[in-house]
């Protein structure tokens, strides 16, 4: 094992580890909602998308 730790201790360390993480990133979500205005963002931004695309068309026609 990596260190010279046990078996035990090693899956003890990622298992708290784990733990820690998705903590972490559930009161991210609570606290900041990140996600909350992802669809209005996500039109907006296809939408900038494809009129960059559309810019890019003409422009190598020309």
């Amino acid at each position: 094992m990596p260190g010279g730790v046990s078996w035990s201790r090693y899956i003890g360390a990622v298992i708290g580890a784990s733990v820690s993480m998705f903590a972490g990133a559930q009161c991210v979500h609570m606290l900041y909602r990140p996600l909350e205005d992802f669809q209005s963002r996500f039109e907006a931004e296809k939408e900038n998308l494809r009129k960059a695309k559309v810019n890019d068309d003409s422009y190598a026609k020309t």
